[in-house]
């Protein structure tokens, strides 16, 4: 277990500075906050990313307006060289834009020169830093045949200014800050990285991990699609009204409904991070994007299990989503990355073991995904089980083949077996 001492000083000393020797980071902040003048609802997020082989970089903000549903975007990119920054402390600079300081206390300004609007943030961190699965791998997790390291912090104190269509307004807020860096490539994931041998041992102490914290057992329903693969994931992070925050990743193995590859972490004071892994999840609603012939999730229910505990939980988008797609240079099985993300609330309940505690707020969801370029394509399978009964029943839907099939197969109560081809025609 890693002592809260070396939590704090490694965040101070090693997560600020760049890692020259990885093939990709990135700085990103998310918040939620209000225009005090207006009495205006807005959600941001902006993100630092270099490519260090590459020399290039490149800045991203989203910022949403969830008052009027509106949303601004910015993008820029620099071929030439990467993010600015100073070697003996945190301070990541693109052009104008920049983040620096050092735990808990931060200074932020984005410049969105597209839309003319500048953002100038204090944040001061409220709780710990963590690490993804740092209790289980030192914090490694791997994508592909590379590895990279996730920090974040979940919850900070924000305020500041912002100035859009030329005026000028104090904001308030809660802000979410992360950090990752690694040996990663989502254009080629199985690339050979140096440390292979990190990779491998990641692997295996997370499958292990996984397969000590879940019972083996048939579940109700399963979903599969080939746009969930391993090298997207679907993440939230959620803000209660009783001061409690949530971070959820989830990498989901082709898998639309079922048990989640994922964690999630329930943090109810400054430094207790609860780590739920025993986790299903569903797909409530979903959204389409026809260009790239994909589904993500607009509406996301979760339940998590921790010993006694349990948490029941559902996620909606409230809001257009920012569908940012980045294409791949080379033609292949992948079109490119899309991040698909919108604010929107959370509502459910936590049992501690003894009573249940009614949770509501807002949240942020933001599904990523490697689209492929065979369309959608799903199966779903449901199970009957006794009591009620014994069999199964399928539904493929295939874009790719332009085919709906379903299928059942029952043995009890009354044994049955049938087939259907686009649903409305029945093969023998």
């Amino acid at each position: 277990m890693i002592s809260k001492d070396r939590i704090i000083d490694f965040w101070k000393t090693e997560n600020g500075k760049k890692h020259s020797s990885s093939s990709i980071e990135w700085w990103c902040i998310e918040s939620f906050f209000k225009t005090i003048e207006n009495n205006k609802n807005w959600n941001l997020k902006a993100v630092f990313t270099e490519w260090s082989k590459e020399k290039k970089s490149k800045f991203n903000i989203t910022l949403f307006d969830q008052n009027s549903n509106k949303q601004y975007s910015y993008f820029s990119q620099d071929i030439s060289q990467t993010l600015i920054s100073n070697k003996d402390g945190f301070n990541i600079k693109y052009k104008n834009s920049y983040m620096r300081g050092v735990f808990p206390n931060y200074e932020i300004f984005f410049d969105d020169k597209k839309n003319d609007i500048k953002i100038h943030i204090k944040c001061h961190a409220s709780v710990l830093p963590h690490w993804i699965a740092q209790e289980i791998t030192d914090g490694n997790l791997p994508m592909g045949l590379g590895f990279y390291k996730y920090g974040f912090i979940p919850k900070c104190e924000i305020s500041g200014k912002i100035t859009i269509e030329d005026q000028t307004f104090n904001l308030k807020g809660t802000g979410y800050f992360e950090h990752v860096w690694g040996n990663l490539s989502f254009e080629n994931p199985f690339a050979i990285f140096p440390k292979l041998r990190t990779t491998i041992s990641t692997y295996t102490k997370l499958i292990g991990w996984w397969i000590h914290n879940h019972s083996f057992r048939i579940p109700k329903s399963l979903m599969f699609s080939n746009e969930n693969n391993p090298f997207g994931y679907d993440w939230v992070w959620a803000v209660f009204e009783n001061g409690w925050t949530l971070f959820y990743g989830n990498i989901m193995f082709w898998l639309m409904k079922g048990p989640a590859a994922g964690i999630l972490y329930l943090l109810t004071d400054e430094k207790n991070y609860k780590q739920f892994c025993n986790i299903d999840f569903n797909y409530v609603k979903t959204r389409y994007m026809k260009k790239y012939d994909f589904i993500y999730p607009s509406e996301l229910e979760l339940t998590a299990i921790r010993g006694r505990e349990k948490l029941n939980l559902t996620f909606s988008m409230d809001v257009r989503s920012r569908e940012y797609v980045s294409r791949f240079t080379k033609d292949g099985y992948w079109q490119g990355l899309v991040i698909c993300e919108a604010p929107g609330h959370v509502k459910g309940y936590y049992f501690d073991g003894n009573k249940h505690i009614q949770l509501n707020g807002i949240c942020k969801i933001e599904p990523q995904r490697q689209i492929p370029n065979i369309g959608h394509n799903s199966l779903r399978i449901d199970f009957l089980l006794p009591p009620k009964g014994v069999g199964f029943s399928m539904f493929l839907d295939s874009h790719y083949f332009r085919k709906k099939i379903s299928f059942k197969f029952q043995l009890v109560p009354h044994p049955k077996l049938r087939l259907y081809r686009n649903i409305n025609n029945k093969l023998e």
